[in-house]
């Protein structure tokens, strides 16, 4: 069995968003692979839209024996279970969310679908709070 490196970029900023990441570290773990790696936690302001609600964001590296589909159809059940039913794409707009878990690198591939695509461009790019993160643990 072959093992992929990933990079995951996990936010929430509703319902207790430093819980919230907890609970979807704990289920990346048992369900998708091992964590290998954290940054620290920290807290940023939205991006993208205006809220209230900080975010409380960290990164991740793990191992999984995952295709970048079968991740993220992972990831997004994770969401649902934890609530977050419906994400931006549908809105077309962003919103508060009770977890947002992003695949920022999967390997050193380029993958590019209708429903995803890696590396994933806006946190690696154009999000200073990200990059730092992401920075942390590569």
């Amino acid at each position: 069995m072959s093992h992929n490196s990933v990079v995951l970029l996990l936010g929430s900023n509703i319902n207790n968003p430093e819980n919230n990441i907890q609970i979807a570290l704990k289920k990346i773990e048992e369900n998708i692979g091992s964590i290998l790696k954290k940054s620290e936690l920290i807290t940023s302001e939205p991006v993208g839209f205006d809220s209230e609600n900080n975010f409380c964001n960290i990164t991740i590296k793990l191992k999984t024996q995952f295709s970048p589909i079968t991740l993220l159809r992972e990831l997004k059940y994770i969401e649902r279970v934890m609530g977050r039913v419906k994400d931006s794409s549908y809105f077309d707009t962003y919103q508060d969310r009770i977890i947002d878990i992003d695949i920022i690198l999967y390997n050193n591939v380029k993958f590019i679908s209708k429903r995803l695509v890696i590396p994933h461009y806006k946190n690696l790019y154009e999000r200073d709070f990200a990059r730092d993160l992401i920075n942390d643990v590569k």
